[in-house]
């Protein structure tokens, strides 16, 4: 069973890498690095809060894991 501070550290090296991502696609669409910016944190602040609570359902979940 993972602490809730690894999941949170977890979600939010996954965020940032993510975040990555989605800002230079988002750029490659828009050509406009001001609003891949805009458009990229306002992502990854919702999907932030949503990871967290995703892994902390899953750490308490026994589906699946081998004992």
């Amino acid at each position: 069973m993972e602490s809730p501070h690894r999941s949170l550290i977890k979600t939010i090296t996954w965020r940032v890498i993510a975040t990555a991502i989605t800002l230079g696609i988002v750029f490659l669409f828009t050509g406009s690095f001001h609003e891949a910016t805009i458009i990229s944190l306002v992502t990854a602040s919702v999907l932030v809060v949503g990871y967290y609570f995703h892994e902390r359902f899953w750490n308490k979940s026994h589906w699946g894991r081998m004992r």
